[in-house]
């Protein structure tokens, strides 16, 4: 656990000990979970009829200010578990019938996370492993887990560096994000399927946000000149203003349809072949999961 004595396990570089002390995630030298069950409401190839197996981690490296889960990334809402009990509730997910073991926000457990997966392959587990991020990821941590880790999803939010500044904090989004991509599809390649549920590769992630349609666009073209075409895009419209938003009033309502179905016409005319687009109505709080502690 050496990463976490003086922690660069994401690209904020607290260099903390966190067994004394929290750096902007507020992660201790510990594990915390929020909720684990079968998530219904994932990709079609990620959730399938059976479900995906998410583990929602608590706290996160990123923090954005429109956070869906603010109840578990803002407020530090969950229960702290050992690495054993983590390679258990693995196990329990499988059992109950999984497609995949999706680790939710998992970026300040990297080290706990490669631990429990030793633990739990060693007890059975055989299904594909998501690691389901906002895409701020130092690529030499995500190092760590190469060969652990089959999917990646992670989220690629911003261009311009002054979105990321002003709704999470931090100026080098995209500069940290597109380059942990790169690593990530060094890893697992691009999508490799068994019938229509997605075994390895990855996947990509944009929500959409009020009023960022050029910035949207920008995401698209880098997408399309750096990725292969074979890796799904998932352009997504389920933006709900939730939280305090009252600093930020140009956010702090729903997404115009006409900017969603502008930005999907503009990915497809531009080349975009594989991936998923969202009813307009997915923006609500409805898709919201209800942490209580299940399967903790």
């Amino acid at each position: 656990m050496n990463e976490l004595f003086e922690c660069e396990l994401c690209p904020r570089n607290c260099k903390i000990n966190r067994s004394i002390d929290t750096g902007y995630c507020k992660v201790k030298n510990e594990i915390k979970v929020a909720k684990a069950s079968l998530h219904m409401w994932e990709e079609p190839c990620i959730s399938g009829e059976n479900g995906s197996g998410t583990i929602f981690f608590t706290n996160c490296n990123l923090g954005c200010v429109f956070c869906q889960n603010h109840q578990i990334s803002h407020n530090g809402y969950g229960m702290v578990i050992s690495v054993e009990r983590l390679s258990e509730i693995m196990l329990e997910l499988q059992e109950q019938g999984a497609n995949n073991i999706n680790l939710v926000t998992p970026t300040p457990y990297i080290t706990f996370i490669k631990d429990a997966l030793d633990i739990a392959k060693r007890g059975g587990l055989n299904i594909p492993i998501i690691y389901n991020s906002s895409g701020y990821e130092n690529e030499e941590a995500l190092k760590i887990l190469d060969g652990y880790i089959d999917i990646y999803l992670p989220d690629i939010k911003y261009y311009d560096s002054k979105y990321g500044l002003k709704y999470s904090k931090v100026s080098d989004y995209f500069q940290k994000a597109s380059k942990a991509i790169l690593e990530m599809l060094r890893q697992v390649g691009v999508p490799k399927f068994d019938g229509k549920i997605l075994k390895k590769g990855l996947m990509v992630r944009h929500l959409m946000i009020p009023g960022l349609l050029f910035d949207s666009k920008k995401v698209i073209d880098w997408v399309i000149n750096n990725l292969p075409k074979e890796v799904y895009l998932n352009i997504m419209c389920q933006y709900t203003p939730v939280g305090d938003l009252n600093n930020y009033p140009e956010i702090n309502r729903k997404l115009s349809r006409k900017h969603y179905e502008t930005l999907l016409n503009y990915a497809i005319s531009n080349g975009v072949e594989n991936g998923f687009f969202q009813d307009f109505d997915s923006s609500t709080t409805r898709y919201i999961p209800n942490f209580d502690l299940k399967g903790v």
